[in-house]
């Protein structure tokens, strides 16, 4: 029985710190935070292969981008909006099984992309990084989250 119980509580413990703590995340000099060595990052600031991304070009204000990008998220399972402010929106994503948590975060720098004589929508430029807490791999779940969250908010 003793056996058992430690097995139990070593489990919990151990599933518990599936979480990780929350990192220092935000902006910094126009910057999200640099993805780490390890291959579970993407960033649209990133400069290497592994980790770049395109960001998000949205067809409509700065204001109006974040909007619908709240909108996008909160349809999907197991979000949670940490942070909205101005310019920036953090989220947290738990993965279903383990619990893992991946950070997300968007920032709307101030400058948009200008219009020109054959378009008449503004277009606002969102910086994203996608980064696992823990860990070495994601199995590119965090690339494969950005596209999609993409693919929605230039959609509608």
């Amino acid at each position: 029985m003793k056996k058992h119980v430690s097995i139990l509580l070593l489990s919990s413990v151990l599933l518990a710190g599936c979480s990780g703590t929350s990192p220092t995340l935000g902006i910094s000099d126009g910057q999200l935070k640099a993805c780490p060595e390890s291959p579970n990052c993407v960033s649209s600031q990133a400069t290497d292969k592994q980790h770049a991304i395109a960001p998000i070009v949205f067809n409509g204000s700065a204001k109006q981008a974040q909007m619908q990008l709240l909108s996008v998220i909160n349809t999907w399972d197991r979000s949670k909006v940490i942070v909205v402010k101005e310019d920036y929106i953090r989220v947290e994503f738990t993965s279903a099984i383990m619990r893992f948590i991946d950070d997300v975060e968007f920032y709307f720098p101030a400058v948009s992309m200008a219009k020109d004589n054959t378009e008449k929508t503004e277009k606002t430029v969102i910086q994203v990084r996608s980064a696992s807490r823990l860990g070495e791999s994601d199995l590119g779940v965090n690339r494969e989250r950005i596209e999609k969250i993409t693919e929605q908010l230039t959609d509608k």
